[in-house]
């Protein structure tokens, strides 16, 4: 890894010094029905907006283009669902005919160009289906993770306002079916705006009921589509055009929904496969994550098949299906040359195997690289999967509304020095600030707001959908000329940039701004403690106090009390006194979101006796109980 041999600071110099024909070259890459008139046009959108002028379709970027160039029998897609036992490959031909169908189906219901789709998905070869169906016939898709809470799907359903639902019968946790179908009645039941229709994907484990003229068996539509040969032709969109909407939480508790556009999302995803990740066309990739979420969307489903790769789709868990070797397995039987998933699922496996005994079972020869992102990777776990794996470990930096990397080590370009707890650098396109509250830029070192200096680079949103107000009130007010990130850090003497906590988990001890990040590594850097939180409690005397929780490794017979006068003492050695770190607090698990993420915010709630709401995307609200019980125990919280 030598920083000489990098390409990394001429490509950057570049993207900085002439972003338009930065971005041109790269869009030579896609196919286009028309080329760009402006390839980007500072008074069009909120900022700017990119490739104003051409046309396209993402779908036929992402199959068709392959199937004619040769790739057609090449794997496009490996389903994997140790829920089920099942494995099944489909060529990059299969796919297209896939696709094919249910786009015409989708247009039997009078699915134009424009129109909203929801799709309420486990992760299934259907749900890739459904979104690539719509990107087909330029319909915009909207995915809401299966299983989500009624309330929070008929939101989304009256803001999107959705000709269709896609939706299955169920999803599958471990010791347990999820039955979507009610979950679904009761969120149209709750909407002002009513889908015309629902197809529902009956699965083995769960037959859902389906109600008189609303409700369709999509299997039966499929069979039918099938024998009447039915197939839909991709529709030319403007590369400006929405193909989807993702929503993510809001401070009002409305969810802001996050435009992604055809033309510039089709450039930096392909952009990103060779030039940062390092993948070639034909090759392996796995993106542990789930189509609900944004990494997801761009690379379980859409950059990997931008690049002509074999994309891995798993239906499951790191650890407990069946054990933590189940990543392992994956990569061993599919060939898997590199894999992304969140820092949460590697604490996940280094508290069940702490030793990485279970890597020893499998052939990883083809696997050459670890990404991390999601939340932050905290030096121990980075540390630990660079021991027992062997490989590079690179944690890169990016967010729901860019779509792709932020910060990050571009092993495409020629990796540069690995600094543990720093996303390393920015990436062509981005301009990264630190500044304070009075938007004044500060030295290096100093931890304050990071910010990007606008226009954002491609894929980036343009708007939040229909809401081009709010796109500017919650992004660009506050920060003058820049992208507010909402994320805390700093950038080191290198440029490299360390993304220490969101904004809001910045502390204010008597006066003093303190990065939970920075305790949470420290915590984590103990040998008995597997994962970790630390956030703010409200005290009467210093305004807030940290409290750490911790999670202990599989294994560890000391008293609690014990390694928690430990955890107390070391913050005091490595951060010190002025940290006023005095709680550590051990709970079996912490509770987080189906996608990996620490519900933080919650646990301050609980602890400050504060109103409190069941987080929609929980993944086991019984958790929030054993929390409750915890800081009881500890004198704290109401």
């Amino acid at each position: 890894m030598d920083a000489r041999a990098s390409r990394y600071q001429e490509v950057y110099a570049r993207a900085c010094r002439d972003p338009e024909g930065f971005w041109a070259e790269a869009a030579r890459e896609i196919d286009w029905y028309e080329s760009a008139k402006k390839v980007f046009d500072p008074n069009a959108g909120v900022y700017g907006r990119w490739f104003v002028g051409a046309s396209c379709n993402t779908c036929f970027n992402a199959i068709d283009r392959h199937v004619q160039r040769g790739r057609g029998k090449q794997p496009a897609l490996i389903y994997d669902s140790p829920m089920t036992g099942t494995k099944t490959t489909f060529t990059y031909e299969q796919l297209l005919d896939e696709v094919k169908t249910l786009a015409a189906i989708l247009q039997d219901f009078g699915v134009v160009k424009g129109d909203r789709v929801i799709l309420y998905m486990p992760a299934v070869p259907e749900a890739l289906f459904g979104m690539l169906a719509c990107a087909r016939i330029g319909a915009i898709h909207s995915v809401v993770f299966g299983g989500f809470a009624p309330k929070e799907l008929a939101t989304r359903l009256n803001d999107c306002k959705p000709k269709l639902i896609l939706s299955a019968s169920c999803g599958l946790e471990p010791g347990r079916v999820v039955k979507y179908k009610p979950l679904l009645d009761d969120a149209i039941n709750l909407a002002k705006e009513k889908p015309q229709a629902v197809l529902i994907l009956q699965r083995p484990q769960e037959t859902a009921e389906l109600s008189q003229g609303r409700d369709h068996d999509w299997g039966a539509l499929r069979a039918a589509a099938i024998k009447a040969k039915k197939s839909a032709d991709c529709v030319p969109v403007a590369a400006t055009d929405p193909l989807y909407i993702l929503y993510t939480s809001g401070t009002t508790g409305i969810p802001k929904g996050v435009v992604r556009d055809n033309g510039g999302h089709l450039v930096a995803l392909k952009w990103s496969m060779k030039n940062f990740y390092d993948i070639d066309p034909g090759e392996v990739w796995w993106s542990g994550s789930d189509v609900g979420w944004v990494v997801g969307h761009s690379y379980i489903v859409y950059a990997p098949l931008f690049h002509g790769c074999t994309t891995v789709l798993y239906e499951g868990k790191p650890v407990g299906t069946p054990d933590a070797g189940a990543f392992w397995r994956v990569c061993a039987e599919h060939k898997v040359a590199a894999l992304f998933t969140a820092p949460t699922a590697f604490r996940a496996i280094k508290k069940e195997d702490p030793k990485g005994t279970l890597i020893k079972n499998y052939d990883l020869s083809k696997f050459r690289t670890l990404f991390l992102a999601g939340e932050r990777a905290d030096p121990p776990t980075v540390e630990w999967a660079e021991q027992v794996l062997k490989v590079p470990v690179i944690d890169h930096w990016w967010q729901t509304e860019t779509g792709w990397c932020i910060a990050g080590n571009p092993v495409g370009l020629g990796a540069l020095p690995v600094k543990h707890g720093s996303a390393t650098v920015a990436m062509p396109g981005y301009e990264i600030d630190i500044v304070d509250d009075a938007c004044k830029k500060l030295p290096r070192g100093t931890i304050g707001s990071i910010v990007v200096k606008l226009p954002l680079p491609p894929a980036c949103l343009p708007t939040l959908w229909q809401q081009d107000g709010r796109m500017r009130e919650s992004y660009l007010d506050e920060f003058p000329g820049y992208y507010k990130t909402a994320d805390a850090g700093y950038i080191d003497d290198d440029g490299y940039i360390y993304v220490m906590s969101r904004t809001d988990d910045i502390i204010n001890v008597a006066g003093h701004r303190l990065s939970t990040g920075g305790m949470e590594e420290v915590l984590a850097g103990h040998h008995d403690v597997a994962e970790c939180a630390v956030l703010g409690i409200k005290d009467d005397l210093k305004g807030e106090v940290p409290c750490g929780f911790i999670v202990l490794k599989a294994g560890v017979n000391r008293p609690p009390s014990e390694i928690e006068a430990e955890i107390v003492a070391l913050v005091r050695e490595k951060v010190g006194p002025v940290a006023s770190f005095k709680l550590a607090i051990t709970v079996a698990r912490l509770p987080k979101t189906r996608s990996g993420k620490i519900l933080r915010g919650t646990i301050k709630k609980i602890a400050d006796g504060d109103a409190w709401t069941m987080p929609a995307t929980i993944d086991d609200p019984a958790i929030l109980d054993e929390i409750k019980g915890a800081l009881k125990g500890k004198g704290v919280g109401a």
